[in-house]
């Protein structure tokens, strides 16, 4: 298994800051294995039956300990919330690490009762700033036991059972009836709108459903870390744009498993190959941005103009195209969203090894350089 330490500094960091700390993510990424490498005192799993009754009484089981105390699948035992504020009141050397795997939308209390008290770090499967292989990355996702499998066969097995396993026990864990089989069919249907557009009346009529249950269904699935959302850019820009959020399966490889890929021979001849590689990079270059609270958007215009990725930072305004393809150009749309966005740089990202210059303010560069290239803007 590989060390996951920036996540460890980043938890320490925030105990700096807060007496809470919430480590949330989607389940399997590792919450549980990173939060036993700290030093607690007591550490309480509300899936535990065991855990589960002795948390019935919170301040009896929580009051008497002094430091670190964990609590996994807090979402489980949201009622706890306001103890833990109490606690925590009462004594400073009181600290909490709660780990989740929905939200803080889907846990409503947690920004009530501890305002001001918790600080939210999200935790995501392997990328590619710890990850060599990129090919590997991008096929099998980066859940670790997906990624780390013997083969190609047992990580589909895998993704296969955790989106099982999802379906029935997880989301009815939170107390929403959904049928397996609907959600399942409904997550099969939106992941052919990975790295597009999302048209709620479309879906909607395509599964038969109104458009509150499409955006109900859709909030379960980001509420839970499967799918995100990118808002567009439309703040200070003169031509129609398209104002729909854009849709994003968080992981490649239980994207893959949903539209049935099971290998990378599979996925080289499936049309939908450069969205999947484009939902993957995006999806890589979001997590670095959100670590840095940088906001990211896309920009479209219904003229045809278009730009994968935007972000500005102080007077800095970075533009972002995705392409697979080994020697991308220039195009009209890249030129119209340089001048309409007065860009300060435009990076193409593509699945190639070398970085080279177009122009002047257009660079070309594959995803190892990713990080590295980002490092370098001014945050």
């Amino acid at each position: 298994m590989l060390e996951r330490t920036h996540y460890f500094h980043e938890i320490l960091n925030f105990f700096e800051i807060f007496p809470v700390v919430a480590l949330l993510g989607p389940r399997q990424v590792g919450k549980t294995t990173l939060a036993k490498q700290f030093d607690s005192i007591a550490f309480f799993d509300s899936e535990n039956p065991i855990d589960f009754n002795r948390l019935q009484n919170p301040m009896l089981a929580l009051g008497g300990f002094k430091g670190l105390i964990v609590i996994d699948e807090i979402q489980a035992l949201p009622s706890l919330f306001s103890v833990i504020r109490h606690l925590v009141d009462r004594d400073p050397q009181k600290k909490f690490l709660i780990l989740g795997s929905s939200s803080p939308q889907l846990i409503q209390s947690t920004s009530e009762s501890l305002a001001g008290r918790i600080g939210f770090i999200e935790m995501h499967g392997f990328s590619t700033n710890e990850i060599q292989d990129i090919r590997n990355l991008w096929m099998r996702g980066g859940f670790p036991k997906s990624y780390l499998a013997s083969t190609n066969e047992i990580s589909h097995i895998w993704r296969e059972e955790y989106i099982r396993t999802f379906l029935e026990r997880d989301i009815p864990n939170l107390g929403i009836k959904i049928p397996p089989r609907t959600m399942r069919q409904f997550w099969q249907m939106i992941a052919h709108y990975h790295a597009q557009i999302v048209n709620f009346s479309e879906i909607g009529k395509s599964f038969g459903i109104n458009d509150m249950t499409v955006r109900r269904y859709l909030d379960i699935l980001n509420g839970t870390f499967m799918i995100r959302y990118l808002e567009p850019w439309f703040v200070n820009v003169s031509k129609r744009v398209v104002k729909s959020p854009k849709l994003i399966l968080r992981d490649s490889g239980i994207y893959h498993t949903l539209i049935g890929i099971k290998n990378f021979e599979e996925l080289e001849i499936n049309p939908k190959m450069g969205a999947s590689w484009e939902g993957f990079v995006l999806e890589e270059i979001i997590r670095f941005l959100n670590h840095q609270k940088i906001q990211p958007y896309f920009y479209r215009t219904h003229g045809g103009t278009e730009l994968d990725l935007y972000f500005s930072t102080g007077n800095v305004r970075i533009g972002i195209e995705i392409k697979f393809n080994e020697a991308p150009r220039v195009t009209k749309s890249m030129r119209e969203a340089i001048k309409d966005l007065i860009l300060t740089k435009l990076y193409i990202f593509n699945p190639g090894n070398d970085r080279y210059s177009i122009e002047d303010n257009i660079e070309v560069l594959g995803v190892k350089d990713l990080k590295k290239i980002l490092e370098t803007v001014n945050f």
